[in-house]
């Protein structure tokens, strides 16, 4: 199953890379190669910080569980496939990294949404529970002594 991805994926990279290579020239090529490397080791390095603003974002309602897993492994895939050499795979990490910026954009569209803290009691009227005891067998008993 793997060689049916991979073989493909070869066959596109070896294709686009030597497409690249004949418009732009080796020199270019290369300053290409190791700029994506550059780009995506650095984003690779910034991914904590995404990762607490995506859960801050996520906190705020503003993204949703299903937003913030795909946000996050969009970002993680887009910067590992920069690192990766050769022109496909920079194709393909630039539009998954695209696309965490759409998600991000999308999520920062909505309004905050109030979320419910399992952990926030609220005191004070929502807490009281207005009862009257009524006592129906106020003769039935001779042994209790009433006044």
């Amino acid at each position: 199953m793997l060689i049916v991805i991979l073989l493909p994926y070869l066959f596109l990279e070896i294709y686009f890379s030597l497409k690249m290579l004949e418009v732009i020239g080796a020199f270019w090529a290369t300053i290409w190669t190791i700029a994506t490397i550059m780009t995506g080791g650095a984003l690779l390095k910034r991914a904590p910080d995404t990762i607490v603003g995506n859960m801050q974002s996520l906190h705020r309602g503003k993204l949703d569980i299903q937003s913030f897993q795909d946000a996050n492994s969009a970002y993680f895939l887009g910067a590992l496939l920069l690192i990766l050499p050769g022109v496909f795979s920079d194709f393909l990490g630039l539009g998954a990294l695209l696309y965490t910026v759409y998600l991000q954009f999308v999520a920062k569209m909505r309004p905050e949404q109030k979320t419910t803290n399992q952990f926030y009691t609220n005191k004070g009227e929502d807490d009281v529970i207005d009862v009257e005891i009524v006592d129906e067998h106020t003769d039935s008993n001779p042994r209790i002594e009433r006044d």
